[in-house]
């Protein structure tokens, strides 16, 4: 299977593109050494949303690392950031610019639309129809986007990024006052930095699929890894610190299906 899915019973589902690991042997015969630390991985959200289950929550993760296709990217492969850098559809190197391929093998046009129809696809289709089933069920639904980055990458960005950073397209993606009810309660809590659309005003699937008119609620969170993990390899689950923010994550999310149930 190229994700893993649960169906849940409330208006929420969460999606979770950049957690996957896996590389295919045709892929990773090409790849670089930077490529097998997997660094720029979304580490140990699963675990960290560990309590969508008992939320009722539908839930959608990757299998496939970002290196062998960026689930959310548009599929045209154009800049979200115009101006800025970012990686591409099929990423070429690290945050840190190390190149993910040997000399001659990074993939051409054609395995680009290989993977886009392998890879990428099948997870956007089943988020897709999960959003459909439960429109079909609901007045409206929220789309959670779940992401996390390291703290300080000087390619994206100057300095360290606030711990929690929400993102809603400017204000496209979803109503303000969901925007406000989730951020407001980030904002209460005082022990973590919080921006809105900020540095990241929320990728492809945040773009794309919400579209409040037609009942789709649509923000994205990146989290600080500083705030859960270590964040240099092996990439360890920090116990401690999650114990500290992920009673507020969960306060977030509720947030974000009482909002929508209202």
């Amino acid at each position: 299977m190229d994700y893993r899915f649960n169906a849940g019973s409330i208006p929420l589902l969460v999606s979770m593109p950049h957690v996957g690991t896996d590389i295919p042997d045709d892929i990773a015969a090409g790849m670089a050494p930077a490529a097998t630390e997997k660094a720029d991985t979304d580490w140990h959200l699963v675990k960290l949303y560990d309590f969508l289950g008992a939320l009722g929550a539908s839930t959608l993760s990757a299998r496939w690392s970002r290196y062998v296709i960026d689930l959310n990217r548009p599929p045209e492969n154009t800049n979200l950031y115009p101006g800025q850098d970012t990686t591409g559809l099929c990423p070429l190197d690290t945050f840190h610019r190390e190149p993910l391929y040997l000399e001659g093998r990074q993939p051409d046009q054609a395995e680009v639309q290989r993977r886009l129809a392998a890879y990428w696809q099948p997870y956007h289709a089943q988020l897709r129809a999960e959003l459909d089933r439960l429109l079909s069920i609901h007045r409206k639904v929220v789309l959670w986007d779940a992401h996390s980055i390291a703290s300080i990458v000087p390619r994206f960005f100057e300095g360290k990024l606030p711990d929690l950073n929400f993102g809603s397209a400017d204000g496209a993606s979803c109503d303000a006052a969901m925007t406000e009810a989730i951020a407001g309660v980030a904002r209460r809590d005082e022990r973590y930095t919080v921006a809105v659309n900020g540095r990241f005003k929320g990728g492809h699937i945040t773009r794309f699929y919400g579209k409040p008119e037609q009942g789709v609620h649509a923000i994205q969170l990146e989290m600080c890894q500083s705030t859960y993990m270590d964040e240099t390899a092996p990439f360890g689950y920090r116990a401690d610190l999650a114990a500290d923010v992920q009673p507020l994550l969960r306060q977030l999310v509720q947030a974000a299906a009482d909002w929508v149930r209202k």
